[in-house]
């Protein structure tokens, strides 16, 4: 993570963030969730000035995040701080595409996916409604 105390992500840096994280929850990043992350910051319009050189930046912050005792509650407080009200939900939605993705979803995942929903403040009827569609998605 930067040693810069200022350090703080910009609103697309935290859905990277988000997901990089769920990817990671379970120490096995795999080569589906990678492409899942690689083609919504492609993709998707709330990506479209996104500098996707950012990716690994973000992504060993997390990662350096994650070997911390509060990296957790840091990288929320991050995300907290950065991510406005109206893409909480969509923080969620590609939360749960990426642990989707691989169609393997780890007690980790999971407790990650449940805190992502807390720490949001997602509404469980709409959790389930995102949860459902990203199951949907991802069916073989």
């Amino acid at each position: 993570m930067s040693d810069d105390p200022s350090f703080s992500l910009s609103a697309q840096d935290s859905l990277v963030a988000i997901m990089v994280a769920v990817s990671a929850s379970d120490e096995n990043i795999r080569t589906t969730e990678l492409i899942k992350i690689e083609a919504a910051v492609n993709m998707l319009p709330i990506f479209a000035n996104y500098d996707s050189d950012r990716l690994s930046t973000i992504s060993k912050t997390v990662l350096d995040l994650f070997e911390q005792e509060d990296g957790l509650d840091a990288l929320f407080g991050l995300i907290r701080e950065a991510l406005p009200e109206r893409l909480h939900e969509t923080a969620y939605a590609l939360a749960c595409d990426v642990a989707a993705a691989d169609g393997i979803l780890g007690e980790t995942e999971l407790r990650l996916l449940e805190e992502i929903r807390y720490e949001l403040n997602i509404d469980r009827l709409h959790a389930a409604a995102i949860e459902r569609g990203a199951r949907a998605r991802h069916l073989s």
